[in-house]
């Protein structure tokens, strides 16, 4: 049964919502009210009235104002009449539907003579008491008027002037203190009313109750200063033990505000799940207080309401905390970094499961899980592009200073270029370029560790959000969440399918990312734009503070500290040179700083791409995976092309190595070629390195991206390594032939210890060939048979070129000492048969011996080549010599210049070639042809006295010239 329907029960007075009978009460008819119970004594008529006993009615005697009401066996009046008889004579109260038409005539007949019989007995009513009424209405009136104008005064009669102003004289001073008595606020003008006029009904006296207010008001004041104390201390007393008691009974709650702020402080999540979860159980229990008073219609005791009011005050208070602290929470899920350098005892991994499991217990709306992994999304590709950007930039700065610098001195780029050389392996990188150069590859190797490192780069916090995305994904990560409050928070606990799907794609975007950024840094050409570190606002104000004005990319490196006095560097001019256009290169930086840094910058991303191939969402696309293979093969080639550019031109600056110095072991050669292997060898192993990403590569990953360098890629590097080779030679070449003799001082002298450029260039040359071309084919798993054919044949014309370039002076010198003796007018003996030499014949041997010395000590392979070129010089010079003489040749004559050749010839014996021995033979025809027949016959005749003269001219310069001699035991070409 509903609250409405009982109301209704108990508005009439009835029991059942559809009673079947008359309730018997309602037919017991109820004496009139103006009827006076008869006295059992029957003197009841007797008592004396008052003179108002009309009006007289008691407090209790009240009769209702609705005609017909009655009242219930208790005394209690409904709303229900009681029921009276049918007006139309029918024997019941109602009149129903189905009654009949002759009924109905008889009840209007009936109704009209009812009404005829009551209107005459009020007629007769009227009558009879008429005068009473008009008595009844006079006292009526008058009374009223009585009681109204109480306490009026009559009106004064006039009186003369003469007493009118005797009284107002003699009451003049009445008048004057009674206007000023504190009684009469109003004046002379009003005077005080009188007490009859207090309880007069009208609207000045507030109709008789205003002589009788103030006294009450008055007493009431009295009574409370009195026995208010008393009377409200016992009460207060009455409420405060209750009140005390309440708060014993409630003692663990009034903790929780405390305890709660207590554990926020203090970063207690579990405290403070705990903590929420007794003033839960206190708002719960009060709760079930209130219902189940509501419920069973219930008042609720004192006890009961101190707990409830208790209770929700303190829970409205842990609810605006534990609100304020959700919305911490919520903030501190956007940013875990910065929250989690001020945790306690929680990693940046554990600070944000931490800061999900206390938002789940505690209950909340939003998925926790989703909001953070978003925001971790988002974190992660704002901090990517803005890290890029910055990086970007930074690199551009330093690049245009060295830009802008002059280029390194030619003294320090030859000691960089001998580091592979004279250095130890792990000193050698701090001895590569200068410390500018090194200082901007560092920055570049740091920025692309900070992008692409796994271990503290931005590809490892992507690595790590896809492993934190794919637990949750799995439901992993779930089996030690917290359900919340009346599980409540198990519905966050599953991630929708197109909730995974956005996670997927969130991993490939931010992959795209990555590869964008790292390809559009080594791709594109250097940025025109860097006012990313110097974006100055205008003031709006004169004391605006710097801080203000150039805020936007404030920066704790002073290398980046920008302002209007000290603007960025201004893009670096046009030099027409390789490094121009590539923005991963230091302006100037040789190849084995570019070998040392690309190497470990390549390896970065080699690495990188295949972790970010091997991702789940990645490694379903295709797509994804060809990019990743794009940013490989151009990073790669980008890089290899700047190397090969800074490679070509370090080998054009190869040539100041040398300084003829000779090497320690090997006193053939000098230190050059040690230089120049060195370095060959430590360039050729980077670009290898550069090519196959070996570090990578050999760790067999199976989703790797990194693929074999191909045939068009390596023939850039053919032809770098083939042109380096070529371009040192031929510097070497043109360093021998202008070679300075004053530079060889304190190293080796142009005398009999000199060392003579054409062997040591020829001997070096063949030296570097073959061990580079061996170490190329070893590294890149080629032969170079085109490249190989051709440096030999370079090889070949610069040796011809040096080898005669050498010889010729001494030949020269030679042909001018021979010359000059021959043609020389007391060449011709005196005496018919000559038994010595002509000075200049030994003159020119000395020449051969110091040659002999100054290549036995320096290239003694090439003696034999050298001294054979050089006797070849010799008899090409006694033909010119004998040619230049006009006059005949007497025997005399026939005989010295037979001594002196012959003589030479058996000194250089074991250096003739065929073309000496040609030479030889032209001599003598010769001087056969600038003779007569007599004097060659007796010639003949001479000839044996002439061996004897010779064999002891050569006994007698054993000493001179033994050098020439072939060696026991050895060959003579050594």
């Amino acid at each position: 049964m509903t609250s409405d329907q009982q109301t209704i029960l108990n508005h009439y007075n009835i029991t059942k919502r559809y009673p079947t009978a008359w309730p018997a009460e309602k037919d017991a008819s109820e004496a009139s009210e103006d009827e006076q119970p008869a006295s059992k004594t029957g003197l009841a008529h007797k008592r004396s009235k008052s003179r108002y006993s009309a009006l007289a009615r008691s407090a209790s005697d009240r009769r209702s104002l609705v005609p017909g009401t009655e009242k219930t066996g208790d005394g209690v009046e409904n709303l229900v009449q009681k029921d009276e008889p049918d007006p139309l004579g029918g024997p019941h109260s109602v009149v129903h539907s189905n009654a009949s038409t002759q009924s109905l005539l008889q009840g209007l007949e009936f109704l009209s003579k009812s009404i005829d019989q009551k209107s005459a007995s009020l007629k007769v009513l009227v009558e009879s008491n008429f005068e009473r009424f008009v008595r009844a209405k006079i006292t009526i009136d008058n009374v009223y008027a009585e009681m109204r104008n109480q306490g009026a005064e009559p009106p004064l009669p006039q009186r003369s002037q003469t007493q009118s102003r005797a009284t107002s004289k003699g009451s003049a001073h009445f008048r004057k203190s009674s206007a000023q008595g504190p009684l009469s606020p109003r004046g002379i003008d009003k005077p005080l009313p009188s007490d009859k006029k207090k309880h007069a009904l009208s609207k000045e006296s507030e109709y008789g109750v205003q002589g009788i207010k103030a006294p009450l008001v008055e007493v009431a004041v009295k009574a409370e200063e009195i026995w208010g104390p008393a009377l409200g201390g016992r009460e207060r007393e009455g409420a405060l033990r209750l009140a005390m008691a309440s708060v014993e009974r409630s003692e663990g709650i009034f903790e929780v505000g405390t305890a709660i702020a207590g554990c926020i402080k203090r970063k207690d999540y579990e405290g403070l799940v705990n903590v929420y979860r007794r003033a839960r159980k206190y708002a719960e229990e009060a709760r079930a207080v209130a219902v189940g008073a509501s419920s069973d219609r219930n008042l609720l005791d004192d006890a009961q309401i101190y707990q409830i009011v208790i209770t929700a005050r303190i829970w409205s208070g842990v609810e605006s905390q534990i609100g304020d602290f959700k919305r911490d929470v919520w903030k501190r899920l956007t940013n875990v970094e910065a929250s989690s350098a001020t945790s306690v005892g929680l990693s940046a991994a554990d600070e944000p499961m931490a800061l999900i499991k206390v938002l789940l217990e505690l209950g909340v709306e939003d998925n926790p899980i989703w909001f953070w992994l978003l925001s971790r999304y988002d974190y992660l590709k704002n901090k990517i592009t803005a890290s890029f950007e910055r990086s970007r930039v930074e690199i551009e700065i330093l690049r245009r200073r060295l830009g802008n610098a002059d280029p390194p001195p030619p003294k320090s780029v030859v000691n960089y270029l001998k580091t592979p050389g004279a250095s130890a392996s792990h000193e050698m990188a701090q001895q590569l370029d200068t410390a500018s150069i090194l200082e901007l590859w560092d920055l570049i190797h740091s920025s692309v560790s900070h992008l692409l490192s796994t271990s503290g780069g931005l590809l490892g916090e992507v690595i790590e959000f896809w492993d934190q995305a794919q637990a949750f994904i799995d439901g992993k990560t779930q089996r030690t969440l917290p359900l919340g409050p009346d599980a409540q928070s198990q519905r966050h606990h599953h991630l929708s399918p197109d909730g995974v799907m956005d996670l997927q794609n969130g991993v490939v975007e931010l992959v795209e990312i990555l590869r964008e950024s790292i390809f559009a840094f080594f791709a594109d050409p250097p940025i025109e734009d860097v006012s990313m570190l110097y974006s100055p606002l205008p003031p709006t104000t004169p004391n605006t503070p710097k801080s203000a004005v150039f805020a936007p990319w404030a920066h704790q490196d002073s290398r980046f500290q920008f302002d209007a006095n000290n603007p960025p560097p201004p893009p670096s001019p046009k030099r027409d040179e390789a490094w121009e256009g590539f923005a991963f290169w230091p302006p100037y930086a040789n190849a084995l700083s570019g070998v040392h840094y690309l190497e470990k910058v390549l390896t970065l991303v080699g690495g990188a791409a295949t972790e970010m191939a091997g991702l789940r969402p990645v490694s379903s696309s295709s797509t994804i995976q060809d990019s990743l293979k794009t940013l490989i093969n151009g990073t790669r080639e980008r890089c290899t092309n700047a190397l090969l550019a800074a490679w070509t031109r370090d080998a054009g600056m190869f040539q100041l190595v040398e300084t003829w110095e000779r090497a320690g072991e090997r006193r053939n050669l000098t230190k050059m070629p040690t230089y120049f292997l060195a370095y060959e060898n430590a360039v050729l192993a980077g670009v290898q390195k550069l090519a196959y990403i070996p570090e990578v590569t050999n760790k067999g990953s199976v989703t790797s991206v990194i693929t074999a360098p191909s045939s068009a890629m390596l023939k850039p590097v053919r032809r770098a390594f083939e042109r380096s080779i070529y371009v040192l030679l031929s510097d070497m070449v043109k360093k021998a032939i202008e070679r300075d003799p004053s530079e060889d001082v304190g190293h080796l002298q142009p005398t009999a210890n000199a060392t003579p450029p054409a062997g040591l260039t020829s001997k070096a040359g063949l030296n570097v060939e073959g061990h580079v071309e061996s170490r190329f084919e070893t590294n890149f798993s080629t032969r170079l048979i085109d490249e190989i054919k051709t440096i030999k044949d370079v090889l070949a014309q610069i040796d011809e070129r040096l080898f005669g370039t050498y010889t010729k002076h001494i030949a020269d010198h030679l042909a001018s000492i021979i010359q000059t003796g021959i043609t020389s007018p007391t060449w011709v003996p005196t005496t018919d048969r000559p038994t010595e030499l002509r000075p200049y014949v030994y003159e020119a041997l000395l020449v051969l011996v110091a040659i002999h010395t100054e290549i036995l000590t320096t290239a003694p392979s090439l003696l034999h080549r050298i001294i054979s070129s050089l006797f070849e010089s010799i008899i090409l010079a006694f033909l010119s010599a004998f040619r230049a003489r006009t006059d005949r040749y007497t025997l005399a004559a026939l005989m010295q210049a037979t001594l002196d050749v012959e003589f030479v010839a058996s000194i250089l014996s074991q250096y003739t070639s065929p073309k000496a021995s040609e030479l030889q033979s032209q001599v003598y025809q010769e001087l056969d042809q600038r003779t007569d027949n007599s004097a060659r016959m007796r010639l003949q005749n001479e000839l044996p006295e002439m061996r004897a003269i010779l064999k002891k001219l050569r006994e007698g310069t054993r000493g001179e010239f033994a050098c020439f001699k072939r060696q026991k035991g050895g060959g003579g070409k050594g």
